[in-house]
């Protein structure tokens, strides 16, 4: 392996001229889903404008602390990959009707007694590892893929419940940063190609300005320095809302294990180890801990992030450290992460589209390392056939109970991936040979 190839590897060092654009193309990646749900939550919750900001603050902070933990693990706390973490939008719903009951700090107790639930659960992945071969862990990477796409597309056209949502000159704007990405990604090389993503928001960023999609009022307003003030809203601890918090919880570790595959299969070309998936998933909720403290919705590994590695092939723990850094810089110093957070979405759309289908791609790769047919292509049919049909119509499921379809129904991830665990263990493995068999013949 050459040198050049060698500094991007896991633990290599790139300079500092590169990774930083690097690192900070995985921070305009998530940063707008990263601060969204605190948006939705403020709202809804009728918060303040200087609460609404404290919030954000708060996010930013929380998600740059608890990247840096799944990079370099404490103990066996974090899968040591190039992971990175944020606000998670799974849990919107349920925060939404717990907030509507018992406030921020009826979330807060729960997303905190969540977390712990989820770190028990990672400590106990490794024997049950067997139960999470690639057609398993493919197929989920491969539904979380799917179920995203919708969502970039909705970032494409200017974001849900834009004025001027499909618009032709946000639709421009998307078009213009995926055109600006392919070109350098593919007729470029070097330094210019693996930062294609980051290359492709700038341009769309610049182009929006005369367009008068950024609005630079809000960094006059943002203050220049503050500290997010741990514990602000308190905790309340009500058992129905306990319930609904861990079973999304559950849900988030089968996402995280379909990231963590991903992670991997993008850019390294290989199945995840037993000690990568415990201490990820472990993270995971030791990161929702931290978040609750900091008054922060529970965190998740981000797959827009598990897409740059897939595109990129840069699977570097430097590159995302510096990007986390950027991050806690950004908590600490409001203005800084105001000038991304007005950045319109339509810009960050051009580049999800792309980003999002290379999780499906890794998917893809994943479910097919062993032979696609018998028994395992009925595992991936039927998992995806229930799991992501049911989660695109979420009206199918409207005689269930409201905490079944939270669970069931959204993105149909937690579907799929049951589906695909109950499958892989009930289906002989005899079917698969028979099959075998019959081909020979």
């Amino acid at each position: 392996m050459k040198k050049d190839e060698m500094i991007y590897q896991l633990d290599g060092r790139p300079p500092l001229g590169q990774a930083i654009p690097l690192g900070i193309q995985h921070v305009l990646a998530m940063f707008v889903g990263n601060v969204t749900p605190l948006i939705i939550i403020a709202g809804a919750l009728n918060l303040p404008i200087d609460q609404r900001t404290f919030l954000i603050q708060c996010a930013m902070f929380v998600a740059g602390v608890a990247t840096l933990v799944q990079l370099y693990p404490i103990g066996p706390i974090g899968a040591r990959l190039p992971i990175v973490q944020g606000t998670s939008f799974g849990f919107l719903p349920t925060a939404l009707a717990i907030g509507g009951k018992y406030g921020l700090s009826g979330i807060l107790g729960a997303s905190l007694v969540g977390g712990f639930c989820e770190v028990i659960l990672g400590s106990f992945l490794k024997p049950l590892r067997k139960y999470f071969p690639p057609v398993v862990t493919g197929t989920v990477l491969l539904s979380i893929g799917l179920s995203l796409l919708p969502t970039g597309v909705n970032y494409f056209a200017g974001g849900v419940g834009a004025s001027d949502f499909g618009s032709f000159s946000n639709l421009a704007l998307g078009s213009i940063v995926l055109i600006t990405i392919l070109f350098f990604k593919q007729f470029t090389t070097g330094m210019t190609s693996q930062s294609a993503i980051l290359i492709g928001l700038i341009v769309g960023y610049l182009v929006a300005i005369p367009m008068g999609k950024v609005d630079f009022s809000a960094v006059g307003t943002a203050g220049w320095i503050s500290f997010p003030m741990p514990l602000r809203y308190g905790m309340v601890f009500r058992l129905d809302a306990i319930i609904a918090m861990v079973l999304m919880y559950m849900v988030t570790a089968i996402e995280a294990v379909g990231d963590i595959s991903g992670i991997t299969m993008g850019g390294a070309n290989r199945e995840a180890t037993d000690k990568e998936l415990s201490g990820g998933v472990m993270a995971d909720g030791a990161a929702s801990i931290f978040a609750a403290i900091f008054n922060v919705l529970p965190n998740t590994s981000y797959s827009q992030n598990v897409g740059i590695v897939a595109l990129t092939g840069i699977m570097n723990r430097f590159v995302v450290a510096v990007g986390a850094i950027f991050l806690i810089v950004a908590g600490l110093f409001p203005k800084v992460g105001t000038v991304i957070a007005i950045m319109p979405q339509s810009v960050l759309g051009g580049a999800a589209v792309v980003m999002f289908a290379m999780i499906a791609v890794s998917g893809m790769n994943l479910v097919t390392k062993e032979a696609l047919r018998g028994r395992n292509s009925i595992i991936v049919a039927v998992a995806l056939g229930l799991g992501f049909g049911l989660g695109s119509v979420p009206a199918a499921l409207a005689n269930f109970p409201e905490m079944l379809q939270m669970v069931l129904g959204g993105s149909g991830i937690v579907l799929t991936g049951g589906l695909a665990f109950i499958l892989n263990i009930v289906l002989p493995e005899e079917q698969e040979a028979s099959v075998l068999e019959e081909n020979a013949a």
